[in-house]
């Protein structure tokens, strides 16, 4: 079995508004449920850092983007659709193809060891 991948993400803040909150919130739960010890996330508040939010281009608040693994994705607004959020950064995507992978390989094999033992 492959190792999973190491997410970089990046969630572009404005303070400690309600929106703010609640995106961060529901952001790290998601990532404690789905990429636990498997993601490392920064929060950029863009008050406090505006020269960051405009190198990386950021105009409005709540962003969330992906950065590693490539490609880069970013979800803005609302973070409290689970699966949007998981779809919209190619996570779920990236956990269902694993799967697909991983059942079809085992299938694979096993007819395999079953038709070499006929012969």
């Amino acid at each position: 079995m492959s190792p999973r991948k190491t997410y970089i993400l990046k969630l572009y803040v404005a303070g400690n508004t309600p929106n703010s909150m609640r995106a961060l919130k529901t952001l790290r739960n998601i990532l404690e449920t789905e990429f636990r010890g498997v993601y490392a996330l920064k929060v950029i508040d863009v008050l406090k850092n505006p020269q960051l939010a405009e190198e990386d281009k950021i105009l409005a608040t709540p962003t969330l983007s992906k950065i590693l693994p490539p490609p880069v994705r970013r979800i803005i607004g609302d973070l409290s659709d689970r699966e949007r959020v998981l779809i919209g950064l190619d996570l779920l995507y990236d956990e269902l193809a694993d799967n697909a992978f991983n059942s079809s390989f085992i299938d694979t094999v096993e007819e395999d060891d079953m038709t070499s033992g006929d012969s």
